[in-house]
């Protein structure tokens, strides 16, 4: 029993379960479609029958537990709409700032190649005038 403070306990926040297949729904049709093929790869990534990967699709229901894991191992919306549900926001944001940084650490390299091989193709016309 907790004992009286005067603090409430938070309310949960928590969707509904029609509004959790419904984020679900959306996630899954915006990074695959609504074509079969999507069902196909729901089917492939999850293990799951043909008719639940549809009922996934449609909305008529969510995936829990195992299935929910394999989605959101491959697919980043699930797993955006599992942090945002969850009140995790910020660990979808440490995602982000580690794919911000490969990307930047790769557009250096290739500056600094690009830096090699016009420094390398001035000094020989340079060379040529100095004749």
């Amino acid at each position: 029993m907790f004992p009286k403070s005067g603090r409430n306990l938070p309310a949960s926040q928590l969707p509904t379960e029609s509004e959790y297949m419904r984020l679900l729904r959306e996630a899954l049709r915006d990074e695959l479609g609504g074509t079969r093929s999507a069902t196909k790869t729901i089917m492939r990534w999850t293990g799951a029958c043909d008719r639940t990967a549809r009922n996934w699709m449609s909305g008529l229901g969510g995936p829990s537990g195992y299935h929910l894991l394999c989605l959101a191992r491959e697919s980043d919306a699930v797993l955006d709409v599992m942090l945002a549900v969850s009140g995790r926001q910020e660990l979808a944001l440490n995602a982000d700032v580690h794919a911000i940084e490969v990307a930047l650490a790769k557009a250096s390299g290739a500056l600094q190649v690009l830096r090699r091989q016009s420094s390398g193709t001035l000094s020989r016309p340079q060379a040529k005038l100095g004749r």
